[in-house]
């Protein structure tokens, strides 16, 4: 007999997606992990009351959604499978590919969360992990020269924030700052808010990199938060102005009141 997911999901989906549904949920209640084989087709049809042509449709839809994984051959058949970051990330930035971002947009998420991510660190981090931060600030340890390093100065930095955040213990928080970093980066180079060297951005974004390394080594997380917010403020300040600064115009006569 189909589960009772099936018969109360919304009228909205097909059967397919509702089988589809159902699977997930029964992966969820019988604690299956990545690796681990689904049931056959025929126990599949036997289960929910499809046709084979349902639990196919169903499949392929859990396949593109990277939930599932079929493989061919002795030992084959529908795997349990893990959404990698790489894929997670790209999909929801299709999502806001239309959604025209802007740099406030960012600023207001990065201002939230960033803080509490250098807070919760403080103390915690090995002595790899700072070095590692501290490698990655070598990358644009000097000013820029051209509008090329500029580029490559601003995309390193924010790896800085990205990696930070791969070192906290929270998935959802290491997955949002990561995303957040990854669109900030995107919108940094697709409207070219680099050609226009930035001394005091650059300054001023190593000062508080090298101010809160320090403070995750001496585990003062209330110093670390205070710097992170800092941080975004002005970041958020000296971006913005690079943005205005390279997309104004003048209006034309008409429209001058």
């Amino acid at each position: 007999m189909p589960p009772a997911i099936i018969r109360s999901a919304p009228e909205r989906l097909s059967r397919p997606q509702q089988v589809a549904e159902a699977i997930k949920s029964w992966v969820m209640a019988n604690g299956w992990g990545p690796g681990e084989r689904l049931p056959s087709e025929t126990e599949m049809i036997a289960r929910f009351g499809m046709a084979k042509g349902t639990i196919r449709e169903a499949i392929r839809i859990l396949e593109a959604q990277g939930l599932v994984k079929s493989r061919t051959g002795p030992g084959g058949g529908v795997f349990v499978h893990q959404v990698s970051e790489e894929r997670a990330t790209a999909l929801l930035g299709n999502y806001f590919y239309f959604q025209h971002l802007t740099i406030d947009d960012v600023y207001q998420i990065r201002a939230v969360l960033e803080p509490e991510l250098a807070a919760g660190l403080a103390g915690k981090l090995t002595p790899a992990q700072l070095a590692a931060l501290e490698d990655v600030m070598t990358c644009y340890a000097a000013p820029a020269e051209n509008a090329e390093e500029e580029r490559a100065q601003h995309i390193a930095s924010l790896r800085f924030h990205a990696l930070l955040a791969e070192m906290s213990g929270n998935p959802l928080m290491r997955f949002l700052i990561r995303f957040v970093t990854n669109m900030l980066a995107d919108i940094t180079v697709s409207r070219k808010l680099y050609v226009q060297p930035n001394h005091e951005l650059w300054a001023s974004g190593l000062d508080y990199q090298s101010r809160l390394v320090a403070a995750l080594r001496a585990g003062d997380a209330d110093q670390a938060r205070q710097i992170l917010r800092d941080h975004m403020h002005n970041a958020h300040r000296l971006m913005r102005m690079q943005e205005t600064v390279l997309t104004q115009r003048f209006l034309p006569e008409g429209d001058i009141i």
